[in-house]
């Protein structure tokens, strides 16, 4: 995912192992300044997981690359994945912290301000299966908001649980970008090809009472889209009830070079 306030300058949030083939859908305004040209202004965090987090290793090549990461996050990356420490041995990452519950201002490379604030917030799941410890902060949302405006993107791709209060910080944004990882709790088990369950791996099922489409149907942001979608969710499939079901509900299912506008 990426998001800009003027569609030339662009902030990835979180950065896959796949990130490469993502930068190829963002707008080249023109040929690179550079031969080792990455064109992003920096990396917004939301955990220190594989999928989430080994892009930037591969980003290395940008020189200059500015993170945002909270104190647990940034310690995982450290301490125990060591993504962060094998890319400093090739490029420059300063890291700034992320506060949780407060809004900082976000600069762009050349130090110049952006007009864009990033907030991280605690959200209900556990820390990377390889942390050494849990400390709060370990996985959080992201609320990114553009300052004279006040429009603003939800980021949450992972959540074992919706509380009242993350349902209420939510629905005050404009883009809602959601954990869509299962379709049912027991999806892996029901296909033979994992013994956990969604919430056990931190990630609310779409499905059922308690899942979360029930929830996201009635909210009143502009774009409520679905992320994180493994390749195992029948919503995938065009032709599936479960997707025309996501469908009927208002609920965006992502897809790459999906671009948003508010």
């Amino acid at each position: 995912m990426a998001v800009s306030r003027d569609g030339r300058r662009w902030f990835l949030l979180n950065a896959s192992p796949d990130v490469r083939e993502q930068l190829a859908w963002l707008p080249t305004n023109g040929p690179p300044a550079t031969i080792r040209h990455v064109p992003v202004e920096g990396v917004f965090l939301t955990d220190a997981e594989i999928d989430h987090s080994m892009g930037i290793v591969l980003l290395r090549e940008a020189g200059v690359l500015p993170l945002f990461a909270t104190q647990a996050i940034q310690s995982v990356l450290t301490n125990d994945s060591r993504f962060l420490t094998v890319a400093r041995a090739f490029a420059d990452m300063p890291v700034t912290d992320l506060p949780l519950d407060q809004s900082i201002e976000v600069s762009y490379r050349d130090g110049a301000r952006s007009g864009l604030t990033v907030e991280a917030f605690v959200v209900p799941a556990g820390p990377p299966r390889f942390a050494a410890s849990a400390e709060r902060g370990h996985t959080v949302g992201l609320l990114v908001r553009e300052k004279d405006t006040r429009r603003s993107c939800a980021f949450v791709p992972g959540c074992g649980d919706l509380t009242s209060s993350l349902a209420g910080r939510l629905a005050q944004a404009d883009v809602l970008l959601f954990d869509g990882t299962f379709w049912r709790d027991d999806e892996l088990g029901a296909l033979g090809i994992g013994t956990r369950t969604a919430r056990e791996m931190d990630h609310l099922p779409i499905s059922g009472t308690s899942g979360s489409l029930t929830w996201l149907a009635t909210l009143p942001c502009q774009h409520r889209v679905y992320t994180h979608i493994n390749n195992t969710n029948p919503i995938l499939l065009e032709a599936s009830y479960e997707r025309a079901a996501v469908e009927q509900a208002g609920v965006t299912i992502g897809y790459d070079g999906l671009h948003l506008i508010v």
